[in-house]
């Protein structure tokens, strides 16, 4: 048993569904990404998705890369994203952590050394979304025996025979990006949602998790009917860019504001999945 499966089997077991935020790593500071960090769990968040800041984030929309240019103008990097996860196990060990983002920082921090420092970090899996499943190899291979999920990611266009490859080799969950295009741009229909999501499970007994285009409560909750899993970005991240002065330093209560947000996205969770 790993922390997210433990995670997930406790969730069912209670008949609920996660919120799984997302933010990035040094946005708009490394301070205020750990004080956010640290208080996500008690502001609902049952497993956390921690982006990996990168120059050229081609999955993402316009909130989530202005994130990573932040970070990066801060001085965030893939030891400090590291740090950000050991620093947290010091105070919650129970709270499984993604870490999200592409796949040319870690060749250029190495596989092997990535792999051993995201272990001993503390983190429990990765979503590396320019990384097909025809080509990860390299890097699922180390991570999985190093304990490491390697959380795959479907799509509306993905065909049953391409969810077949997609799910040979997967860990954690599924990640199933619900609209076509980059990250908080638009909504899926619920009843979309409930399609794939069922469509998913009839190839598959890892839990699924819906994201790309969840902005609100009401949202969240429609997600938490059907999946697994909700998972908020580039709302979170939005919502941090907003609580930052004209020299993009955060402004009073910035942290309070955003984990605010996500107790409210919580709630919307709650909603959609009565235990």
């Amino acid at each position: 048993m790993t922390r997210l499966t433990d995670r997930f089997a406790a969730l069912k077991a209670e008949n609920r569904a996660a919120l799984i935020p997302f933010i990035v790593a040094g946005d708009p500071d490394h301070a205020t990404t750990f004080d956010i960090l640290k208080g996500l769990p008690e502001a609902g968040a049952d497993i956390i998705e921690l982006g990996m800041p990168f120059s050229d984030p081609s999955a993402d929309g316009p909130a989530i890369e202005k994130a990573a240019g932040r970070a990066l103008k801060a001085g965030a990097s893939m030891v400090r994203t590291l740090d950000l996860v050991r620093d947290f196990r010091k105070g919650d060990i129970t709270t499984p952590i993604v870490l999200m983002g592409y796949f040319n920082p870690i060749m250029a921090y190495g596989i092997d050394a990535f792999v051993k420092d995201a272990v001993n970090a503390g983190a429990d899996g990765l979503i590396i979304v320019d990384l097909p499943p025809e080509e990860d190899a390299e890097l699922r291979e180390p991570a999985t025996a190093a304990g490491l999920s390697v959380i795959r990611l479907a799509t509306p266009t993905s065909t049953d025979a391409r969810l077949a490859t997609i799910l040979d080799g997967a860990s954690g969950f599924v990640y199933y990006v619900s609209v076509a295009g980059v990250t908080g741009q638009k909504s899926a229909a619920s009843t979309d949602i409930a399609a794939a999501v069922a469509r998913i499970r009839a190839q598959s007994d890892l839990p699924v998790a819906v994201g790309f285009g969840i902005r609100t409560p009401e949202q969240a909750a429609e997600v938490a009917a059907h999946a697994d899993a909700a998972v908020v970005g580039s709302a979170i991240v939005s919502r941090i860019e907003a609580g930052l002065d004209a020299a993009g330093k955060p402004e009073d209560g910035l942290v309070r504001e955003v984990l605010g947000f996500v107790s409210g996205l919580k709630a919307g969770v709650a909603r959609g999945r009565k235990p």
